[in-house]
């Protein structure tokens, strides 16, 4: 191949770098304070709906039509903490829960990254955000026990490592019981998931255990639907270990099938405002966050 040929591949490929990138991250009009939307959209059936247009949705902020600013229906990449309730109640079902918390790692994307933890009286992470699957896989596979579920303590340190994250950010939490022992409130982990812009996605168990005289039966905390609910996460709350696996699959595969809506925050006024997206097409459900902070310092920043 001669040196002129090589030199015109070698420019074709860098014009379509820009593309690439672009096409990863949602592009802002400069100046604006946006509110991003991810947004799972399914039908009747529950299955994921892809290749809608920006004209099937519409969005309310506190009961008021807006018009979006932006529309993207392309993966965007995501940082994730997944938190998994490794107390007591969890000594049958343990390996049953790595081996499903595998199933979402081994489908992260190239460019999403990671950390995986384990809260029982103590919390637990591994040491950094990778977007190698096999560390992750292997920090899963390390998980230790412990007494006690400091569910809401786990939770908000997930919002800490969150913190210095760019882009989407999203926390996956399993437990199988009532939060036992935590210093920090459901309401305060609330409060900072909105204002942080944070997915949180819950699973809950229903579990047994113990000796037959003794039989302890356990209900997944309802704070769990509540902070889904609220963020725009699922929530999914299960009777059978066997749905583990095809649950944390379900995750990973409407994190990586979601919409991205933006609009302008236009009233500053440091409240919450209430959100509310709707489908126009019959049959067809949206899911994303209910509210956000109309605080300047915390939107995110066009760019």
């Amino acid at each position: 191949m001669g040196f002129a040929v090589r030199r015109l591949l070698v420019g074709v490929a860098l014009a379509f770098v820009p593309v690439v990138l672009l096409a990863q991250q949602p592009t802002f009009k400069a100046g604006t304070q946006i509110v991003p939307l991810y947004v799972t959209v399914q039908d009747v059936e529950k299955r994921l709906v892809p290749d809608l247009a920006k004209e099937d949705f519409d969005v309310l902020d506190n009961g008021v039509p807006v018009t979006l600013t932006l529309f993207q229906n392309e993966p965007e990449p995501f940082s994730v903490v997944v938190m998994l309730d490794t107390s007591g109640s969890m000594t049958a079902s343990i390996a049953l829960l790595k081996s499903a918390a595998e199933q979402f790692l081994i489908r992260l994307l190239p460019a999403d990254q990671g950390r995986v933890g384990a809260f029982n009286d103590k919390i637990d992470l591994n040491s950094r955000f990778t977007n190698n699957r096999d560390e992750l896989i292997s920090a899963a596979k390390d998980l230790d026990y412990g007494n006690g579920t400091r569910l809401w303590d786990a939770v908000a340190l997930a919002l800490d490592e969150l913190q210095d994250k760019e882009g989407r950010r999203v926390i996956l939490v399993f437990t199988d019981g009532d939060d036992t022992s935590s210093k920090v409130r459901m309401g305060t982990v609330m409060d900072r998931a909105r204002a942080e812009e944070v997915m949180v996605y819950a699973i809950g168990l229903e579990s047994t255990y113990g000796p037959r005289q003794q039989v302890v039966r356990t209900r997944p905390d309802g704070g769990l639907k509540k902070i889904a609910d609220e963020t725009g996460g699922g929530y999914f709350e299960l009777k059978k270990t066997a749905d583990l696996a095809p649950t944390f699959t379900r995750v990973a595969q409407e994190l990586h099938s979601q919409y991205v809506l933006g609009i302008e925050a236009k009233q500053l006024d440091g409240k919450v405002h209430k959100l509310t997206v709707r489908m126009k097409q019959p049959g067809m459900t949206a899911r994303a966050r209910r509210s956000y902070l109309a605080d300047p310092d915390r939107l995110s920043n066009a760019r």
